[in-house]
C-alpha cells in the first residue's frame, strides 16, 4: 500500500527530529519516546489527511505538542513521575554541555505551556504566528508566555549566559 509505505518513509526520516522536539518538551528521554510513541499512533490514523498538508512536519509538530501539553490533564502522569532517565541522550556531548545541563533543567521548572513556546520559538525556530498555529492559541499569547518564560528563566538562571543558538 502506497500509503503506508509512504507513513514508514516520513518516519524514518524524520524520527531524530521528532524525538529531540519531544525531549525538549519533556526533558526526559523515557518521557519523549512515550510522546513520540503516542503522536505517531495518531498520525497513522490521520495519515491521509497529513500526507495532504501544505507541511506534514508543522502538521506532526503540532500534533505532538498538543499531545505534550494534553498529558497534564491525565491523572497517572501527576502520580508516577520517573526518578532519572537510565538512557542518556544518543549523541554526545557538545560544547557547552554544562550550561545547557542547567538550562534544560530550569526549562522544567516551568509551566508546559511556558515551556512548549520557548522550544517552538528558539529550538524549532518557529516565528510567533507559527507557534501559534502549533500551539493553537493567538499571537499575542505566544508573546506574552514568551515574555514570562524568559523572565522566569531570568530568575531561575541569574548568572545564566547565552553560549548558542540553540538558547533562549
Amino acid at each position: 500500500m502506497q500509503s503506508e509505505r509512504e507513513f514508514v518513509e516520513y518516519v524514518q526520516a524524520r524520527m531524530p527530529w521528532l524525538r529531540r522536539l519531544a525531549y525538549r518538551l519533556c526533558g526526559q528521554w523515557s518521557a519523549a519516546d512515550d510522546l513520540v510513541q503516542e503522536c505517531l499512533v495518531a498520525l497513522y490514523r490521520h495519515w491521509r489527511k497529513a500526507s495532504t498538508a501544505d507541511s506534514v512536519d508543522a502538521y506532526v509538530r503540532t500534533m505532538l505538542v498538543h499531545a505534550y501539553l494534553a498529558e497534564r490533564q491525565r491523572s497517572w502522569i501527576r502520580r508516577v513521575r520517573p526518578v532519572a532517565d537510565v538512557i542518556g541522550p544518543p549523541t554526545a556531548p557538545l560544547a557547552g554541555a554544562e550550561h545547557r545541563v542547567d538550562l534544560l533543567a530550569a526549562l522544567t521548572k516551568l509551566s508546559r505551556g511556558q515551556r512548549a513556546v520557548l522550544v517552538l520559538r528558539y529550538w524549532e525556530d518557529l516565528d510567533v504566528a507559527q507557534t501559534a498555529v502549533a500551539l493553537g492559541c493567538s499571537t499575542g499569547t505566544v508573546k506574552s508566555q514568551t515574555s514570562f518564560a524568559i523572565a522566569a528563566l531570568r530568575r531561575l538562571l541569574p548568572n545564566y549566559v547565552p553560549g548558542g543558538s540553540d538558547t533562549p
